[in-house]
């Protein structure tokens, strides 16, 4: 096979962005890699609007969003193989893959972008008692069977969990002629946008039950009725509080999962909180030259902060070619922590000698915050102290570095982001 400098695994949103960026910094020898019959990766079953406000200035439906990437990896002359299934990544880089054209086969690579996107948490993996029958879906696939396939799922909803797709299905469903009967979520707070709520809820008199979970599933065959139970602080079930609902669809949007099983096999080092890749100031994993973005790294709630983040790894990528592939040094490292209220951050170290004029740090909450402040600490000193009238876990945060700050700060060793009331 041909030899690429760089190899991105995905073409979705967030390898598009790599693949866009790295050929605009100068790299020709790009390959992108995708295991789906078309470039576009989720987005293509995405066909509700509100994307590309950030990027393009402009409200887009999920497609139009990807087409816009699509166009300028033709443009460019971006190669990619399409039906593609990466099966490995090896310590020096060189990446496995098969397809029915080419059978089995190997790219020796300088640098490789991971950019697998997430999937969805299973039913398996959320221990609810009663049958296994016909009629219980993920959010994403009955999106996809809806909106691509053309199939109803059903005409009685139920939904588990309050996140960004099970927010957008109910509103498609209901437009779809179905009643959505109610959404429940386990959590006191919903794992949504606010804007979903509003628009996908409150507008169609869909109820949210916070702080509520599936108890009981009715029916061998298929589903034909779901229990919900209100929960305690301790996440069990309330008796007496059951209440029981006919359906005949039960819809699950109960966290996404970034995809790393390629990743791990790869040695490269994960977060316990994300689920994703630690990373540097470059997006760059512990294996040199394996860097990673979008939401295979941490899952994100807009994607024009996807192809922000993916812009970074493919110029961080050529950047790295260009200066040799060495090993960066480690002599002015300095950690990022995450406390009191933060749960986590990207990036999770800074070299400061290879860091950009401009640095921008996300990071989640555990918790709804009202009226508190997201400080930072550059070691013991407070540099930031940012009211916010709400901060809560279904949007991401963010806070901006400069390059300036750091170098003034003589043998800073630590940078620490928290929540504070006062």
């Amino acid at each position: 096979m041909k030899t690429y400098d760089i190899v991105i695994v995905g073409g979705g949103p967030a390898g598009l962005a790599a693949a866009v960026a790295a050929k605009e910094a100068g790299n020709d020898s790009i390959l992108i890699l995708e295991r789906d019959h078309e470039l576009g990766g989720i987005l293509n079953q995405c066909i509700h609007n509100g994307f590309g406000l950030h990027t393009f200035k402009e409200e887009l439906t999920g497609p139009e969003y990807a087409y816009r990437f699509i166009k300028q990896v033709l443009d460019l002359g971006i190669e990619y193989k399409l039906n593609t299934m990466v099966m490995d990544i090896a310590e020096d880089k060189t990446v496995t893959a098969m397809n029915r054209e080419d059978g089995m086969f190997q790219i020796p690579a300088k640098a490789v972008i991971l950019a697998m996107g997430c999937r969805e948490r299973p039913r398996g993996a959320l221990n609810i008692p009663g049958y296994r029958p016909a009629g219980i879906f993920s959010a994403g696939t009955a999106q996809r069977l809806v909106n691509i396939e053309g199939y109803m799922p059903g005409r009685e909803v139920v939904i588990l969990g309050s996140g960004d797709i099970g927010l957008i299905m109910a509103r498609r469903m209901t437009l779809e002629g179905a009643k959505v009967k109610v959404v429940a979520e386990l959590m006191p707070y919903s794992g949504g946008l606010k804007r979903n709520i509003v628009q996908c809820l409150d507008d169609y008199g869909i109820p949210l039950k916070l702080s509520h979970t599936v108890v009981d599933i009715e029916g061998k065959e298929h589903v034909t009725a779901v229990t919900i139970a209100e929960v305690g602080p301790d996440r069990k079930p309330i008796p007496g509080t059951e209440e029981r609902y006919t359906c005949d669809t039960l819809l699950l949007s109960c966290g996404l999962i970034p995809e790393n099983e390629l990743s791990r096999a790869a040695g490269v080092s994960m977060s316990p909180i994300t689920s994703g890749p630690v990373v540097n100031e470059s997006l760059e994993t512990n294996i040199p030259g394996v860097f990673a973005c979008g939401n295979v790294l941490h899952v994100h709630d807009l994607v024009d902060y996807v192809s922000e983040e993916a812009k970074r790894a493919g110029q961080n990528a050529v950047k790295y070619i260009n200066d040799g592939c060495k090993k960066a040094e480690n002599d002015n490292v300095i950690e990022l922590v995450a406390t009191e209220g933060a749960r986590y951050t990207v990036p999770s170290t800074i070299n400061v000698d290879r860091m950009d004029d401009l640095l921008t740090v996300r990071f989640r909450v555990g918790d709804v915050y009202k009226d508190s402040f997201v400080s930072v600490y550059f070691d013991d000193e407070r540099v930031m102290h940012n009211k916010k009238r709400i901060i809560a876990p279904g949007e991401m945060e963010q806070i901006i570095l400069k390059k300036t700050q750091l170098t003034e700060k003589a043998g800073l060793k630590k940078i620490t982001v928290k929540i504070e009331k006062e």
